[in-house]
């Protein structure tokens, strides 16, 4: 079983900041590799898509952000804890969303898998 479990979503006023946290563990077997780690956001009607991710590649992390976020968010993550953040600044109305943490992870003993976090609502408004 694995859980993506994400923190700090709320209220924050346009031009504000926020962070996001996403942790993943697994019970059972451990997690043996983290291949992808992002973050992804739904707004009311639209699909979901996605904010930041990193890749872990051979030469190292590749991230990626969509362009709407580009200079405004960063993405790092803390691999001994498979832990992830998005740090949101100059917060804009369009950034309301449901934020979802999402991995591409391999377990021992289990093969590779996509899973997704629960979501947290990101609320930008005075």
């Amino acid at each position: 079983q694995v859980q993506l479990v994400e923190s700090g979503g709320g209220l924050v006023q346009p031009g504000g900041s926020m962070r996001l946290s996403c942790a993943a563990s697994a019970s059972g077997t451990s997690i043996t590799r983290v291949y992808v780690m992002g973050w992804y956001r739904q707004a009311p009607g639209k699909e979901r898509e996605l904010v930041a991710a990193i890749t872990d590649t051979s030469r190292g992390d590749n991230i990626n952000y969509a362009d709407s976020v580009k200079g405004r968010f960063t993405i790092s993550r803390d691999n001994a804890k498979n832990t992830i953040y998005l740090q949101m600044k100059n917060m804009k109305p369009e950034d309301k969303a449901v934020y979802y943490c999402n991995a591409d992870l391999k377990r021992f003993g289990v093969p590779r898998n996509e899973y997704w976090g629960q979501g947290t609502q990101v609320t930008v408004s005075s």
